[in-house]
């Protein structure tokens, strides 16, 4: 939390942006055959990049997440290397030169991020603040020269995302959007499976995300701060699944709230609930929720059969099974590690994010229609 509070307070005092171009294009996609896709990442890994540098990544803010995910997972990268820190926390800074290495010199302050132009150890900068904190923080690295990689949601707003969006691209540099489950290969799998129709057309996507937030004296639970609480923070997983899988973008959504402690989620949402129409007639039935473990599967009904992964959206340990009893199951993979070499290779080959701030825009638009519904008690029409 203080962490958090401390980037609050250098974000409070910079200034606004301006709007930017219109993303609203369709979904992309790793490719339409996972194995495909998997095997052509292999190849670029060894081939026409492995005698290329690594990129060092600075990480910008060192709460948890990237304490214990995404830290490690720098480790196990192959083009890619931790080194440099942005933080207002002098203790977490310590914490990790110990561990990592990283020198001086290549340690900022949330308001001292411009002088990283002089840095040619840092070539991309992961923002890991809280969210509405990721366009100040994306948009001082753009300006400094490096590459961005945000993680979700991408901003609290669409019209902050386009700020992010057009700042790296004025900048010239790449802008991604952290999605861990666009490189599982039960996510992969599921993807191919409605796209060769190996249960005929899809009817129904289900899908829900929940976990316990914990106490209450943290960002998550700030409006300030996260710009709104279970939907921005886990629910993001269900609808962005829904999407990938369909293919399609959601035409129109309907959503309910509920909470059952009005004074700790005051201030954002604990439990939602909502349904989405897409173009092919798909209908999509999700949820989330700031209470409790429990929800964390998806399952698509189509016309000859199904198949659900039940954990669908953890760190590791993701499975399901089919309807005709095959079981999906994969070898664990480290998805932080491979979603920042990929980002890395993009670079590296000069070809655009495989997963690029438009893609966090458009999640950011359907998040502001589900809350729009949630508030109005009507069906919000997504149009264009």
């Amino acid at each position: 939390m203080h962490e958090a509070r401390t980037a609050a307070r250098i974000a409070g005092r910079r200034g606004g942006g301006n709007n930017g171009t219109s993303a609203r294009n369709a979904v992309s996609y790793p490719g339409r055959r996972h194995g495909r896709w998997r095997e052509g990442l292999r190849t670029r890994r060894s081939g026409a990049v492995s005698g290329s540098r690594r990129l060092g990544v600075a990480l910008c803010g060192l709460g948890n997440l990237s304490e214990h995910q995404i830290a490690p997972a720098l480790q196990k990268t192959r083009h890619c290397r931790l080194t440099g820190l942005v933080s207002g926390t002098p203790a977490s800074v310590a914490r990790f030169q110990a561990r990592y290495g990283v020198p001086d010199r290549s340690v900022y302050h949330y308001g001292d991020m411009h002088r990283m132009a002089e840095d040619p150890a840092i070539d991309i900068v992961y923002v890991v603040t809280p969210n509405a904190l990721h366009a100040d923080h994306a948009i001082a690295a753009a300006q400094a020269g490096k590459h961005v990689f945000c993680e979700k949601p991408l901003e609290v707003s669409v019209e902050r995302c386009r700020r992010m969006i057009d700042a790296c691209r004025d900048a010239g540099r790449q802008l991604g959007t952290a999605y861990r489950c666009r490189y599982d290969p039960h996510h992969l799998e599921g993807i191919r499976l409605v796209r060769e129709r190996v249960f005929g057309a899809p009817m129904v996507v289900q899908a829900g995300f929940s976990i316990d937030v914990g106490h209450a004296d943290q960002w998550r639970l700030r409006h300030a701060l996260a710009g709104g609480g279970a939907l921005m923070d886990v629910g993001i997983y269900a609808l962005q699944a829904t999407r990938y899988l369909t293919g399609e973008e959601p035409v129109e959504v309907s959503a309910m709230e509920t909470k059952t402690d009005p004074v700790k989620f005051a201030e954002v949402d604990e439990t939602m609930a909502w349904t989405a129409r897409f173009p092919s007639g798909v209908l999509a039935h999700c949820s989330t929720s700031y209470r409790g473990a429990g929800l964390q599967g998806l399952r698509v009904n189509a016309e000859r059969g199904w198949f659900e992964l039940d954990p669908a959206f953890f760190y590791e340990g993701n499975h399901g099974r089919r309807s005709d009893g095959v079981e999906i199951r994969y070898p664990p993979i480290d998805l932080f590690a491979a979603e920042l070499d990929d980002f890395a290779i993009g670079i590296l080959e000069g070809r655009p994010a495989r997963v690029p701030g438009e893609e966090g825009l458009r999640d950011v638009r359907i998040l502001q229609a589900i809350y729009a519904s949630a508030r109005s008690g009507r069906t919000v029409r997504l149009d264009g």
